[in-house]
């Protein structure tokens, strides 16, 4: 067989392009959230001088002391990040972040004339860590960014023993801190505050108020057990072939998906048929295809 036919054999997985309705809907999502993030900075924490972390709050300190428009920095910072990200990550990521930081900056600039709904530093921090999150939240869903620091984080995490969460985390305490110095110690701690409830509401608006969970249980009653979980919860369940790492033989692993609020009713199943089972349950950031619809129980 000649290289050519063994390359003709070879499946070619190329990118697929997006349909227009699955686009169109990325589109919009990351315009909301653009939006989203800028009511959140320009109604909320720019007037009370409170920042968030990354490049946004290096922008807003910038801007109040150069006493020019924060959109203007937000392009001007993140402009050498989304070159790497274009070169290092992708092409759809980096054009994706240049959109959504576009409208997050035009949006800023719109709304810089409107007054603050609050002068509360609290209500500031809190409410606009709220906003500021679901908009983050949505982007970061449709497959972009606003934030330069996570581009450098990934490619950090390359060449490094940290995560990326870890490496973002220490440019953003490092930026807090900075605050301290520009706007005085207790906006500092107001930011902390705004960023600890935008870090909590981008992580719900990723997984959703309804998050999934992962069960893994192994049990001699596996059957009653897996029975038991299709009848009283409505979901099916995948019987997996494990063998046992110290006392050797095989057992029989039930693996199943349920949702954040039947974890109780799960252990309870679990305990009721085989109080010695063992039982592992995981949190897990998306579900898709398979039999995950729960069905109807009586």
């Amino acid at each position: 067989m000649t290289e050519s036919t063994v390359n003709q054999a070879k499946p070619h997985h190329t990118h697929k392009k997006l349909s227009k309705e699955k686009f169109l809907k990325r589109a919009i999502l990351m315009f909301l959230g653009s939006a989203f993030v800028a009511v959140g900075l320009e109604i909320f924490l720019v007037p009370n001088n409170i920042i968030d972390g990354g490049i946004v709050g290096i922008s807003i300190m910038a801007s109040a002391l150069a006493e020019l428009p924060i959109g203007l920095f937000l392009i001007l910072l993140n402009l050498p990040f989304l070159v790497l990200g274009y070169k290092q990550i992708g092409k759809t990521f980096a054009l994706s972040t240049l959109f959504s930081v576009l409208i997050m900056s035009i949006g800023t600039t719109l709304l810089h004339p409107v007054a603050p709904l609050t002068i509360d530093p609290l209500l500031a921090a809190v409410f606009g860590g709220v906003i500021l999150g679901i908009g983050v939240g949505m982007v970061i869903r449709s497959g972009g960014s606003l934030d330069g620091t996570e581009i450098v984080a990934i490619l950090i995490n390359k060449k490094t023993p940290f995560s990326v969460g870890e490496i973002v985390m220490f440019f953003n305490l490092f930026i807090l801190a900075s605050a301290g110095f520009v706007f005085g110690w207790d906006r500092a701690m107001y930011s902390l505050i705004a960023y600890y409830i935008a870090f909590k509401m981008i992580d719900i608006t990723i997984e959703g108020l309804d998050q999934s969970k992962s069960v893994w249980v192994i049990s001699d009653n596996f059957r009653d057990i897996g029975d038991a979980i299709s009848d009283r919860l409505g979901r099916s369940v995948t019987y997996l072939n494990g063998e046992g790492g110290f006392a050797g033989g095989d057992k029989k692993v039930i693996f199943c998906v349920i949702t954040r609020l039947e974890e109780a009713k799960m252990k309870s199943i679990v305990d009721e048929i085989d109080p010695g089972a063992f039982l592992a349950i995981g949190n897990i950031h998306d579900v898709k295809g398979g039999r995950f619809k729960k069905k109807d129980i009586h």
